[in-house]
């Protein structure tokens, strides 16, 4: 039986039962020695495998992303990322995502204490940054901030760690032009909030790993309604990626206990500078209102 001819593996347990059947010669999948020991390694840490990067892995275990990719395909994936989403599931099921990180931070003391963590942080960030910079796409980009400079009404929304973010670009947004804010700013409900736009309109959406199921419902009923939907969220099989008008993939591997946000606000802002490259003089013109303004309240206090 071919690979093709071969469920495609659902389940954490379903690639621990192949391992096994292949060490005891009765898998229908025939797969190199090399090949096995990579799908043990990556079975045998199934968080770090649910939240890295493909480079990441690719590089901790000694392969090239691509040795990854054809091992998803002979398991039937059309790439890694269908694989890499049993491990994400069998994580957010066990809803043991932030105990695990903290967890393997515990695990993991550096000799020299907190300069060197803080050091290994570094390290971990600045991949990050280099892997998002990697992966963009300039089309993508410019369309996406035209959007933001030419959209009627623009909210950007997010939860958890995510709402600083959707603070952070609707304040950059709001200095530059008019008519954003946070979806629920007025805390009538996140319905009540997308039924005040049209499909002209866009909404920002983040979220990672473990996706906040919210956000994600949120974003699935605005592209039902045809609002363009712009997401930043963490992996090309990330559910708001299929729903977006324009997606970014945002690496967030990260020594802290939680998603790393560093390569999402340095996306944040290379999104808002774009935005006010495109407004020009308009966005200029609202700065200098702003600040007027904020000097006649600060005159009067």
């Amino acid at each position: 039986m071919s690979p093709t001819e071969t469920p495609c593996p659902t389940r954490l347990e379903d690639l621990e039962r192949l391992l096994s059947e292949l060490a005891d010669d009765t898998s229908p999948i025939r797969l190199g020695k090399r090949s096995r020991q990579v799908l043990a390694a990556l079975v045998a840490a199934p968080q770090e495998t649910a939240v890295s990067s493909i480079s990441h892995l690719a590089e901790r275990l000694g392969v090239s992303p691509s040795t990854l990719s054809r091992l998803a395909q002979r398991l039937g994936f059309s790439g890694f990322a269908g694989l890499q989403d049993i491990f994400r599931r069998h994580v957010t099921q066990g809803r043991h995502f932030y105990s695990d990180q903290v967890s393997r931070l515990l695990a993991d003391q550096p000799e020299n204490g907190g300069m060197e963590r803080l050091s290994r942080l570094e390290k971990q960030e600045g991949a990050n940054l280099a892997d998002l910079l990697a992966g963009l796409d300039a089309r993508t980009f410019q369309q996406a901030a035209e959007l933001l400079a030419e959209a009627p009404r623009v909210r950007v929304h997010g939860m958890r760690q995510f709402a600083s973010l959707a603070s952070f670009m609707t304040y950059g947004l709001g200095m530059l032009r008019g008519d954003a804010a946070m979806l629920d700013a007025a805390r009538h409900g996140a319905a009540d909030a997308l039924a005040q736009l049209d499909e002209d309109d866009v909404l920002v959406v983040a979220s990672g790993f473990p996706y906040t199921p919210s956000v994600l419902a949120t974003a699935e009923v605005a592209a039902r309604q045809g609002i363009q939907v712009i997401a930043l969220t963490n992996s090309p099989a990330s559910p708001l990626a299929g729903l977006a008008k324009y997606h970014f993939v945002v690496p967030d591997q990260s020594l802290f206990f939680s998603n790393s946000m560093c390569a999402f606000m340095l996306l944040a802002e290379g999104l808002l500078s774009e935005t006010a490259s495109r407004l020009g003089n308009a966005g200029l013109e609202a700065l200098k209102r702003r600040e007027r303004l904020i000097g006649e309240l600060d005159a009067s206090l």
